[in-house]
């Protein structure tokens, strides 16, 4: 490849049969439809073709959350413009390896977040599939969130269980969610890979399907980091 062409990072998990990605949800089913074998009758001889089901909860792998999710006069997946989803100048706030819980507005403060997706590195993601993943897992604070909505922030991403502080004894409150879709903005959970990202200068992806009536739904996120922007290639760096 071109040394002036981007580098593709990727950033979503892989989605497999009967994984686990939130306690308490069901994993996937993913099962033929039609199988190669039964569909030779149909097709010219060596002509063969797989068609495969799969029933899973919106919250499966990496997906992203639409108004809808937590509003019942919310944005749903149908409508949400392409332009909060897709090629976003990009900021990743690191927390990893830091101790902090919750992300705050201290971290948030120098930042310049209007108009970009916000990706909260918090290294969540390297328990994911096991049940440290949800132990004292990382999260945005309200007051966190609030600052993000009202700087303009158009997309906000995190590499942990959940956007909001899910320990037990929390009263199931979930301000960040509740702030960040009330104001029009797509959450995107359960994001990895991370460190493969500069500080600034990357544009992220993760665009659902339109269907309508439907709050959450898996994506591919990924994000391309420009020749001028990046580092050394790390886990999950495609050039």
């Amino acid at each position: 490849m071109p040394a002036d062409r981007p580098s593709w990072v990727e950033l979503s998990h892989v989605i497999s049969a009967g994984m686990i990605t939130y306690p308490g949800l069901p994993g996937p089913e993913i099962t033929p439809h039609l199988t190669r074998e039964a569909s030779r009758a149909t097709y010219a001889e060596g002509v063969e073709f797989a068609i495969d089901r799969i029933s899973m909860v919106g919250n499966t792998g990496t997906y992203l959350d639409s108004p809808y999710h937590r509003y019942a006069d919310g944005t749903d997946l149908a409508g949400l413009p392409l332009e909060r989803l897709v090629d976003l100048p990009t900021v990743v706030v690191r927390t990893a390896g830091s101790g902090v819980r919750g992300v705050d507005v201290d971290v948030l403060a120098p930042l310049d977040v209007a108009g970009r997706a916000v990706l909260l590195h918090t290294g969540g993601d390297r328990h994911w599939g096991t049940p440290r993943y949800v132990e004292d897992a990382p999260y945005l604070t309200a007051a966190g969130a609030t600052w993000l909505a009202e700087r303009g922030a158009v997309l906000v991403g995190i590499d942990a269980v959940n956007i909001d502080d899910v320990a037990p004894g929390n009263g199931g409150a979930r301000p960040a969610h509740s702030i960040l879709l009330a104001a029009g903005i797509p959450v995107v959970e359960h994001l990895t890979g991370l460190s493969g990202l500069p500080p600034t200068g990357a544009r992220f992806t993760a665009a659902p399907p339109r269907v309508a009536a439907f709050g959450t739904f898996p994506v591919r996120a990924y994000a391309a980091v420009p020749a001028h922007a990046r580092g050394p290639a790390g886990p999950g760096v495609h050039r």
